[in-house]
């Protein structure tokens, strides 16, 4: 098992949506923290997508949720696993598109995920809940535009810890691969709840195609020349 703590790529501009939206699912998630049991369950069932439900409120109903499920999270180790995420990844991909730009990306990048959650189990009816679909689009970005920044990562074997720098290439694509065959292995054994496999691997391909569309030229031109140097 690994865990990425921190990457040696540069950012021309803070991380300002990066943090806000970090702050935003914190929020949440101490609001959520707040409520009883059952009032925690009706909740989540009303601001996640369930997908067999997705037409019972009208379109305001079917728009909402996919924008909602994106800040809530399951319990605080599914929340601060993907804060770490976003945090390490996301201040790069949103220096690469401009604040306004990787807004736009990343709920795209959650919308999109979701949805392709949905196609896989229409009939589910557990709700598609937290920012694994919109960050794995992140992944999916930083994959294309920073292959050669290195990672540093702790790695845990049995009786082997240690803290090891890694390509970026080999990170995120052991990542994807690791959400590609664990999805082929839910379908294979059909079930339903827990991770939903397929909104990463649908996030992190929608990212790769969100960055090549949303991607400024001045800045493309600007991160293939400083890539050169990392």
């Amino acid at each position: 098992m690994f865990i990425p703590l921190k990457d040696s790529s540069i950012r021309l501009s803070p991380p300002y949506i990066t943090i806000a939206i970090i702050l935003i699912n914190i929020c949440v998630f101490i609001y959520q923290s707040t409520l009883p049991p059952d009032a925690l369950k009706s909740w989540i069932y009303s601001t996640g997508v369930v997908p067999n439900r997705l037409f019972d409120n009208g379109l305001i109903g079917l728009v909402s949720p996919f924008i909602s499920s994106l800040f809530i999270h399951g319990g605080f180790l599914h929340l601060a696993g993907n804060m770490l995420y976003l945090w390490i990844f996301g201040d790069n991909i949103e220096s690469t598109l401009g604040h306004g730009k990787f807004i736009l990306f990343y709920l795209s990048a959650g919308i999109i995920a979701t949805l392709c959650q949905i196609v896989i189990q229409p009939q589910a009816d557990i709700p598609v809940i937290g920012a694994s679909g919109a960050i794995s689009g992140v992944l999916g970005a930083y994959l294309i535009r920073y292959p050669r920044a290195r990672i540093q990562v702790f790695i845990w074997l049995i009786l082997i810890i240690q803290r090891v720098w890694v390509p970026a290439a080999y990170v995120l694509g052991f990542w994807f691969l690791l959400q590609l065959s664990n999805g082929l292995g839910a379908l294979t054994f059909q079930q339903q709840g827990g991770v939903a496999w397929f909104a990463h691997i649908g996030g992190f391909l929608a990212g790769i195609a969100l960055l090549f569309t949303l991607e400024p030229y001045e800045r493309k031109r600007i991160w293939k020349q400083l890539s050169r140097k990392y």
